[in-house]
């Protein structure tokens, strides 16, 4: 295997071995965003029918409604054995002990990165870090809260505009909440000084209320629409959840702050999207606190998502009025094939694009979208992670076009080890900072993780062809030309 399959898309079995490789890249100028790829087990996304009753009807345009039923919570255990539903990896959750030694191994990954080059990455995943269970309890409280705001502004006749122009006015908001059956007077919280607009909310205005959910729980209430009552957000958060997002944060602040001591920047990796809304909000908390003076703390955002352009132009927003610097990762997205056999098997509306090209259009709109805010205030940094050509081309045309050199470092370029070399080199001959993505790990541990991401993944291997091709004209030209061996010149 090391000579065939592991070699070519795993750099070595630990720190020590995978530096011959990483230097060697960077000699081409291509650097690495490491990846400790050792899971201790996977489980199988257990949907069952009662999940139904976590997702949401849709209205107007593209936006969510509000629950259908709240008396289900999503759940997740190992072994869910149905035909045709494919699940993706995260960490088995052993007990808080293994999640500590996650956190360690992870430690280990920021070092070695830190030594092995002056400006790496390292990627993480939220699932090693606390419960899954926890992540899809709080996703589904941080979506059923979003949905309730698309319900008003569709009740106010506001929901055909873009999210951030979504805006409700103060008395309309608190006369519709009180005939809803709502109590107190939610005013008076949004007329504090946190509020963005004197006399009307918009969705990151709402979204407050949950970052201060422990001081004003009683206006956390949606609407069941089989009892046509509100009923509280929270009934199934407790403080044990709680306590388990605590302990996550600690643990992404001792990450964030090792990553900082060895001048390495912390990629947080894209997962399920039962997960990410939980995964998203962790790793905003995490951005307000160290992305101070530039972006260390990285979010990924899967393109191949209805609502992708949605949530890059929230937290672009999110980042101007809060003055931190935005740092995002764009991807197509790996999980197309379990999202939408999930979602037919359970009976809610695909979250994924219905093709290929709508999705490259979504990818092109959130690095334009990236792009014009660095370009506007130079404090954001965005790595396209791609192995398109088409969408490479574009980076360098827009990026000619903002006036936006290589050597500013705030747009990378990353494509996974032993892929797309055609595309990563000449971007880092060029002096463009361009990435590999560098999965480490003992063979016998890391080879499961490589077959499922060849799965996942499956339609990057379609590639292939032409990179063969493009390798058998390099070497009949070497022939030819009587240059077998390249040498490269510093």
């Amino acid at each position: 295997m090391k000579m065939t399959f592991y070699g070519q898309f795993v750099a070595g079995e630990d720190h020590q071995s995978i530096k011959p490789l990483i230097q060697k890249n960077r000699a081409f100028g291509v650097g690495t965003v490491l990846d400790y790829s050792v899971e201790e087990d996977v489980c199988q996304e257990r949907a069952e029918r009662k999940e139904t009753g976590s997702h949401l009807s849709v209205s107007g345009k593209g936006h969510s409604a509000v629950p259908s039923d709240q008396s289900s919570v999503p759940h997740c255990e190992p072994a869910d054995h149905r035909d045709g539903v494919m699940s993706a990896p995260f960490y088995f959750y052993a007990d808080e002990a293994k999640c500590d030694q996650h956190m360690d191994t992870f430690i280990k990954c920021i070092k070695a990165a830190g030594g092995s080059s002056e400006d790496g990455f390292t990627a993480i995943k939220m699932t090693a870090l606390g419960h899954p269970q926890f992540l899809v309890q709080f996703s589904e409280v941080l979506v059923k809260w979003r949905c309730f705001f698309g319900f008003l502004t569709a009740k106010l006749g506001k929901d055909d505009r873009e999210v951030l122009e979504q805006k409700l006015d103060l008395e309309q908001m608190q006369a519709l909440l009180t005939k809803l059956g709502a109590e107190g007077d939610i005013r008076s919280w949004f007329a504090s000084e946190k509020l963005h607009s004197s006399s009307t909310i918009d969705i990151l205005d709402w979204n407050r209320l949950i970052d201060d959910r422990t001081k004003v729980p009683h206006l956390l209430v949606v609407p069941n629409l089989q009892t046509e009552c509100l009923e509280p957000l929270l009934s199934k958060f407790a403080e044990e959840e709680e306590q388990q997002m605590k302990r996550m944060l600690q643990r992404l602040e001792v990450l964030a702050k090792c990553a900082v001591e060895n001048r390495v920047r912390l990629m947080v990796d894209a997962e399920q999207t039962y997960f990410q809304p939980a995964i998203n909000w962790l790793t905003l908390v995490m951005q307000r606190i160290f992305n101070t003076d530039h972006p260390i703390v990285f979010n990924t955002y899967q393109c191949y998502l209805k609502e992708a352009f949605d949530n890059v132009c929230m937290d672009v927003e999110l980042s101007r009025r809060e003055g931190w610097c935005f740092g995002a990762k764009l991807v197509r997205g790996a999980y197309l094939d379990q999202e939408r056999s999930r979602a037919e098997e359970i009976g809610y509306e695909d979250p994924i694009n219905p093709d290929y090209e709508t999705t490259n259009c979504m990818y092109h709109r959130c690095l334009d979208h990236v792009l014009e805010e660095i370009e506007r205030n130079r404090k954001a940094n965005v790595m396209v992670a791609s192995h398109n050509t088409d969408t490479v081309k574009h980076t360098l045309r827009r990026m000619e076009e903002m006036g936006l050199a290589p050597t500013d470092k705030k747009v990378y370029f990353g494509q996974l080890l032993g892929m797309c070399d055609q595309i990563s080199f000449p971007l880092g001959q060029a002096g463009f900072p361009v990435y590999k993505y560098v999965p480490y790990g003992p063979i016998s541990e890391v080879i499961p993780y490589l077959s499922r991401r060849v799965q996942e993944n499956r339609g990057v291997m379609k590639g292939a062809q032409a990179e063969r091709e493009l390798l058998w004209t390099e070497l009949i030209r070497r022939v030819t030309s009587a240059e077998i061996f390249y040498t490269h010149t510093l």
